[in-house]
């Protein structure tokens, strides 16, 4: 039975990735290729502006259980034909090759970020990390400072925390059974529970109609996309002991948005601690928003990118306006 469930799955998946690359294809001129960074291939997708860009560069790197195509959705309509915007699969995600098991450290993946900005024409960009993508955004300010222009971190996740990961996780990366749970477990699983889960990480907000099909979340549910995916959350607290050492030296301009309804990634022990490493840096909480504030806070995101690029814009008006209009979402 659980065979039976993968290949729907599957059929599902491959028609959804026909219909957004059909809608993408239609939507002006974009670049969208899997090149070398070291011995394997990251997939990204390479916005150009319609003109003169307005804005920098911007790169934007997502989050963990999903794919550049969650960026795209919430930032590529709001955005294209302003700047160059390059959207990266992260190692072992999307159509990204995983790489060597190292990839699944955040220096690791900055490092081939970086290789891919130089190769895509970008040398210098502001860049977007939601969540985990946080973490790969900080060490490469880190790492590669002459890269980095600016930052936005949305919801950021870059600090060891205490407890554990989900059970899920702790299967899936098991040295040997993890690959069976992976392949077997998971699939037939997660089709019936990813329309509870992402509920649960944009609560108590709303999740946008059609999020699942757009972002071909799906795709996260594969067995190797999904094992890689806990084998990264799994090292993720003890890899920011260390690294969160460097955020200090962090010289770029800085705004991190997030929310106090945050279940997900905690407001004190990331954001408010990251605001205080990187000197200069504007942290702006917004009340009742949950993790997905690159969705929710979407209009306040894009304003950061512009503040950052040097255009005047009113950043505390704009978080009364997403408080106002997000005041009302309740758990269900």
């Amino acid at each position: 039975m659980p065979y039976r469930i993968l290949n729907v799955l599957l059929i599902a998946l491959a028609l959804s990735m026909g219909a957004v690359a059909q809608a993408l294809a239609e939507t002006g001129k974009q670049s969208e290729a899997r090149i070398d960074v070291g011995g394997y291939r990251l997939n990204s997708l390479l916005l150009e502006p319609s003109g003169t860009p307005v804005l920098p560069p911007i790169v934007f790197i997502h989050g963990a259980s999903t794919s550049l195509q969650d960026p795209l959705l919430s930032f590529g309509d709001k955005l294209r034909g302003k700047a160059r915007l390059l959207f990266v699969d992260r190692p072992g995600h999307g159509a990204s090759d995983a790489g060597g098991p190292d990839n699944i450290l955040p220096d690791r993946q900055a490092d081939a970020i970086a290789i891919l900005m130089e190769k895509r024409g970008i040398h210098r960009a502001i860049v977007v990390g939601h969540s985990f993508g946080g973490a790969i955004a900080a060490a490469l300010a880190v790492r590669h400072p002459d890269k980095v222009a600016g930052l936005v971190f949305l919801s950021p996740a870059v600090y060891p925390w205490s407890g554990g990961i989900e059970w899920y996780y702790e299967a899936a990366r098991a040295p040997v059974t993890g690959a069976l749970f992976s392949a077997l477990v998971v699939p037939p699983f997660g089709l019936v529970s990813i329309d509870r889960a992402t509920r649960a990480v944009f609560a108590p907000n709303q999740r946008p109609a059609g999020y699942i099909e757009k972002t071909r979340a799906l795709q996260a549910l594969s067995p190797g996309r999904f094992r890689h995916n806990a084998m990264e959350i799994a090292v993720l607290s003890d890899w920011a002991r260390t690294a969160s050492r460097g955020y200090r030296k962090i010289r770029a301009p800085t705004i991190i948005i997030t929310g106090d309804a945050d279940d997900i990634v905690s407001l004190d022990v990331h954001a408010r601690h990251l605001a205080r490493d990187i000197g200069g840096a504007r942290l702006i909480v917004v009340h009742n928003l949950g993790h997905k504030s690159d969705y929710v806070a979407n209009d306040l995101a894009t304003a950061a990118i512009e503040q950052l690029a040097g255009a005047r814009v009113d950043l505390r008006s704009i978080t009364r306006a997403v408080e106002a209009r997000i005041a009302g979402d309740k758990r269900k």
